[in-house]
């Protein structure tokens, strides 16, 4: 994928952040049952800026978010333990798959293959750092084993993937239609030279 132009990054960023505060946990949406955005924001960030610093900006802005919620909005701190540090890694794997993507995109219907692979493995391994280590680290389970590990992430994987699947989907059709309308204005820009 060829690199955009800062502007258009700029643009994509703050796209990228505002959706994050809209369907970050539920904590300020007003969006019923809006799925998180979070995994996808990352493998996104990843595929269209260049640079790590959106990377950084989102974590901070996924912290903080949690912070808010769970100090003035009445959010649960269920979450809040040292497991919560692997969160880095988790959305670390999304933001890589998303630059690993980007060295193998075209845009053909061949692209699918990688980038529902990338989607599928990024996001388990993603799903191992943060369920198991909440899982390991929470302090929340006794008597821990791999066989009860293994039915939550059967049981939470697939819900981890649907909501980024939809929210890939949502980019991917804007994705498209960014580029038709980049070709067709080119096109006839073309003719009238």
């Amino acid at each position: 994928m060829p690199t955009l132009s800062k502007r258009y990054q700029f643009i994509i960023g703050f796209i990228l952040i505002a959706i994050m505060a809209i369907t970050r946990g539920h904590h300020f949406a007003t969006l019923s049952h809006l799925p998180s955005a979070t995994l996808a924001l990352f493998f996104l960030a990843g595929l269209y800026l260049s640079g790590k610093w959106m990377f950084v900006v989102l974590l901070a802005e996924a912290a903080l978010l949690d912070y808010l919620s769970m100090t003035f909005a009445g959010g649960s701190t269920f979450c809040a333990s040292p497991a919560y540090a692997l969160l880095l890694p988790a959305y670390g794997m999304l933001y890589l798959a998303g630059q690993w993507y980007k060295q193998r995109y075209q845009y053909t219907w061949s692209t699918l293959l990688p980038l529902t692979a990338s989607l599928i493995v990024a996001t388990a391994i993603s799903k191992v750092f943060s369920s198991g280590g909440f899982y390991l680290f929470s302090g929340r389970y006794t008597d821990q084993t791999w066989v009860e590990f293994g039915e939550r992430f059967i049981k939470y994987y697939p819900s981890s993937l649907s909501s980024l699947a939809f929210y890939i989907a949502i980019a991917m059709i804007c994705h498209v239609l960014v580029v038709s309308l980049a070709n067709t204005s080119t096109k006839q820009s073309g003719q009238h030279s």
